[in-house]
């Protein structure tokens, strides 16, 4: 019985962690693309600091991993997580968020950590 309890808090954990409307964009992006937080900060025009507490957020989650690429860290949506079936569902019925790197790349933003 209290697992089920634990596992009840645990799932509402993460749906309210994605009822933020910037980290639920941010994960929607990452399911097709990585991206970087000087990336973020350049969508969302908000500060690098309020990225990265998004950011850490996500992680702190497991729903987020970082990978290291020289002095920057790149960050993709955790297929590993156990609540990536949740993800996944809910994922399926937003719309792309595509456009955001085409932006990048139009501007020359793509990865801009300089």
């Amino acid at each position: 019985m209290q697992e089920v309890v634990k596992e009840i808090d645990e799932t509402a954990s993460i749906l309210k962690l994605l009822g933020d409307k910037t980290r639920l964009t941010m994960i929607k992006m990452l399911e097709s693309h990585d991206y970087c937080v000087c990336e973020f900060v350049e969508v969302f025009k908000v500060s690098q600091p309020a990225i990265s507490q998004h950011v850490k957020k996500l992680k702190d989650a497991g729903l987020v991993q970082e990978t290291k690429k020289g002095q920057w860290v790149i960050y993709s949506l955790n297929r590993q997580c156990k609540y990536f079936p949740i993800i996944q569902s809910l994922l399926h019925h937003l719309p792309n968020q595509d456009f955001h790197l085409q932006k990048l790349k139009e501007q020359g933003l793509r990865i801009s950590c300089k």
